[in-house]
């Protein structure tokens, strides 16, 4: 699902994204269930939300390194 007009003060970046050209994945808490996920260089886009359990294990196995390779 996409949202857009999210807050702009909500938005956190990982602290491993470079700050060059605002090129960075960031993401907020819509609420306790959702997670919105954006571009940093154009908020006008919108955001894909996810749910929260969801965006945490896509996060936790990016870190783990468990992803499967296409």
């Amino acid at each position: 699902m996409m949202r857009h007009n999210l807050p702009t003060d909500r938005w956190v970046k990982s602290s491993y994204s470079a700050d060059t050209n605002g090129q960075c994945v960031e993401s907020q808490l819509v609420d306790s269930a959702q997670v919105a996920v954006g571009d940093s260089k154009d908020r006008s886009r919108g955001a894909f939300v996810f749910p929260t359990g969801s965006w945490t294990s896509f996060v936790g196995a990016v870190k783990q390194d468990e992803l499967p390779y296409a």
